[in-house]
């Protein structure tokens, strides 16, 4: 069962964060951009592993660069790299290796994902690999397959 963020009693020691709360952070017109700053600058001040895999800023850069009658932020190159170099001051970058291929391979074999939904288990899978055990993401059906591995935090 997913917990929001406005709601938890602690705060995880690590957490990764799903593209939709980078994306949240940068849009001031999103309803969930205040919580998904809470998330970056409160959260990193209090000490708490935010975590982000390459997926993830590759995923952030392609909707950040999208127009925005094609359902993205319509953000200028420049301007998206340069949000993504704040993010990246603000947390781990965690590496997709052979270890996490493997792991993608042994979750795909536990819990059936197909089409996007590999994308959901790749992220899974850097996080196990990597020990954490938390996901902050407003797509929690998304996630909701890998409850028994991982817990959802909704923005």
């Amino acid at each position: 069962m997913a917990t929001r963020v406005a709601d938890l009693a602690a705060i995880p020691d690590r957490v990764m964060l799903d593209t939709n709360v980078l994306l949240a952070a940068t849009d001031e017109g999103r309803p969930e951009h205040h919580d998904a700053l809470t998330v970056l600058n409160d959260w990193a001040a209090a000490n708490t592993g935010l975590c982000a895999s390459g997926q993830v800023l590759r995923e952030y850069l392609t909707v950040a660069t999208r127009p925005a009658e094609r359902n993205g932020l319509g953000l200028k190159l420049p301007d998206a790299l340069g949000n993504v170099r704040a993010i990246r001051e603000r947390t781990t970058l965690l590496a997709e290796d052979a270890r996490v291929a493997d792991r993608l391979l042994g979750l795909l074999a536990d819990v059936e994902c197909l089409g996007k939904q590999v994308h959901g288990a790749n992220l899974v899978a850097t996080m196990l690999v990597h020990g954490v055990g938390a996901i902050v993401t407003m797509n929690l059906a998304d996630f909701a397959r890998f409850e028994r591995h991982i817990s959802l935090i909704r923005l």
